[in-house]
Order: structure tokens, then sequence, then C-alpha cells
């Protein structure tokens, strides 16, 4: 089975929620386990930085939490275009299970930016390109969500808000570069393809914090779906088998509807 149709393969929602649910508990697990670990690195072992002292740490929630946001905006543009393309049912309800998800990280994000910037520049905000492309990431996140409430046809509702996704995509490369294309206040990439400029012990601290991140935010992802998929497939005879405890072999042979 090659890689495209593996994807499709799970792009029913009869076929995804057995995954969603085995995966849900052991990435939690992972990122409780790897958020003690980072946590205590960088909070307990890791030393002060030369020149920003402890106000540094910061960065294992800011960083991962800035990551985890930009990514999560990515991939609801990704399956939002899928399910564009494609129809598929599951794809709009990834890209919909996705926007509360990156809404909270891109909030972390920017709080702790603020509290990491008022010590480091001297103010609490300052409107240059990485600040301002990340509060409008956190509004289109929210822009993202209240247009999905305000529609009442399901749909509708997807088709319009996978248009508001795939627009405000071009917010991320503006995010990305623009510590390289203009002079902001925001400090430049600290993991650079040259090696990491911090160290080693600060570095797997970072790290560890963002696996955690990408975990849990993976986690909360799969959990939403399996709701969604709830609400939206409630008539069909496929969840009332599940609901009714089927094993997954006999949801196998079930019929289930075009994605």
């Amino acid at each position: 089975m090659n890689l495209s149709r593996y994807v499709f393969w799970f792009a029913s929602p009869a076929r995804f929620l057995p995954l969603a649910r085995a995966l849900v508990g052991p990435l939690r697990v992972v990122a409780l386990v790897t958020a003690a670990i980072g946590l205590y690195l960088g909070f307990g072992v890791a030393p002060a930085d030369a020149v920003q002292g402890d106000a540094y740490r910061i960065i294992y929630l800011h960083v991962p939490a800035s990551w985890v946001a930009m990514f999560a905006y990515a991939l609801m543009a990704f399956w939002s275009f899928v399910g564009l393309v494609w129809r598929t049912r599951m794809s709009h309800l990834l890209a919909h299970a996705l926007a509360p998800t990156g809404a909270v990280f891109a909030a972390l994000s920017l709080v702790t930016g603020m509290l990491w910037g008022q010590p480091m520049w001297g103010t609490w905000w300052a409107w240059d390109a990485r600040l301002t492309s990340s509060l409008l990431l956190l509004l289109l996140f929210l822009g993202y969500l209240a247009l999905q409430g305000a529609i009442d046809d399901p749909q509708r509702a997807d088709r319009a808000c996978a248009v508001l996704a795939l627009l405000g995509a071009l917010n991320l490369p503006v995010m990305y570069f623009s510590v390289r294309w203009w002079n902001t206040l925001h400090q430049g990439a600290t993991i650079r393809a040259s090696g990491a400029s911090m160290a080693p012990v600060m570095l797997w601290a970072m790290l560890l914090c963002s696996v955690a991140a990408w975990a849990w935010a993976a986690a909360t992802t799969l959990r939403r779906a399996q709701l969604l998929i709830a609400e939206r497939e409630a008539h069909t005879r496929w969840l009332r088998a599940m609901q009714d405890e089927a094993p997954v072999s006999a949801l196998a042979a079930l019929p289930v509807d075009p994605v």
C-alpha cells in the first residue's frame, strides 16, 4: 500500500476513529514524561544564560508553543486543501479539530513572548514583523472558529473555513522569515543547520519540551476529532456498531460511506 492509498484509507471516519482511539493514550503519556524531564532540565539543571540570566528559561515554554502553533496552522491549511479538492469528510474534521489546539498554543506563544520581551526589550509589546504576524496567527485561528460556529450547515461551514485557512496560510512564511527579512526585536533562530547556539543541556531541555508540546497537541487534536466524528456520523450504522462495542475486525466488514 503506497503512502497516498494509506492516507486515503484513513480518510473515512470509520477507519480513522479506531486509530485515533488507540493513539490518544500513548501520546498523553509521552507528553507528560517528556514535559517532566524537559522542565526539570530546563529549570533545575541548565545554567543561567550569560546575557539574559534566568529570564531566558521562558524559551522552554515559548519556543515549543510557537512551533506547535505554526505547524498546527500549516496542517489545518493542508487538510482544508485536501477536503476542498478530494471532498474527504475526515479532512475537514481534522482541520476543525486542529483549530482550538492551534489557538491555545498561539495564545501561549504570545503570552510567554510578552513575559520574555518585557525584561529583555523593556516593553511588553512592539509592532514588529514577528510579533504582529504571531498575533495575526492567533486571530486567524479565532476567526476560523468563529466562522465555523456562525454557519449552521456543516458542508457550507467546511468550505468557508477551508478557504479562510488557505488564505491565512500566506501569513506563515512572513512569520517564519520575518527575522531574516526585517530588522526585528525578536532574536534569530537558535537552532540552525550549522548547529545550535546554546549549551547541550539547554538544547535537550528545549527539545524534550517541544516533544511534549507536539505529543499533547496531537492527543488533544485526535480526541477532539473523535468528538466531531461522533457528532457528524451519529446517524451511521458503523458508528452505532462501534458504540455497541463491536470488535474492530467486524467494523472492517461494514459498508463504509464514501469519503
